[in-house]
């Protein structure tokens, strides 16, 4: 007999990434301040041990916003020809911003992604 044994409702990754959110429930927060991962889910309880984003949020971050900002400044630079100090002034605290938010939305969806596809370090078999 071919019983479904789940006890939470399949939850979206991506959005419950975006949201920062629990992956298994949907209702705990993933996140204890503004980076780091809470020890385990308020809601249902889950474990994030598991949870092990490393450097691949900062990767694409770092290739995100340094395309936004750089062609931002460029064409700024190309069109406008405004002195340096504006455009410290405006990269510099952009730059910050928006790689505050975007670090903290791309590790919520890949430690969610993580969960969803029962991901685990890289192990050799040889036997």
């Amino acid at each position: 007999m071919n019983e479904d044994k789940a006890l939470y409702p399949p939850v979206e990754p991506i959005g419950a990434g975006i949201k920062g959110c629990c992956p298994r429930c949907g209702q705990g927060k993933l996140f204890d301040g503004f980076l780091k991962v809470k020890p385990r889910c308020a809601g249902c309880g889950l474990d994030y041990s598991f949870a092990d984003s490393g450097d691949g949020p900062v990767v694409f971050v770092i290739l995100i916003v340094g395309f936004i900002v750089v062609g931002a400044a460029l064409w700024m630079e190309v069109n406008v020809n405004p002195p340096l100090w504006v455009h410290f002034i405006l990269w510099i605290p952009l730059a910050v911003l928006f790689s505050l938010a975007l670090t903290r939305i791309l590790k919520g969806v890949l430690i969610t992604l993580q969960y969803r596809n029962s991901a685990r370090p890289g192990e050799i078999d040889r036997g």
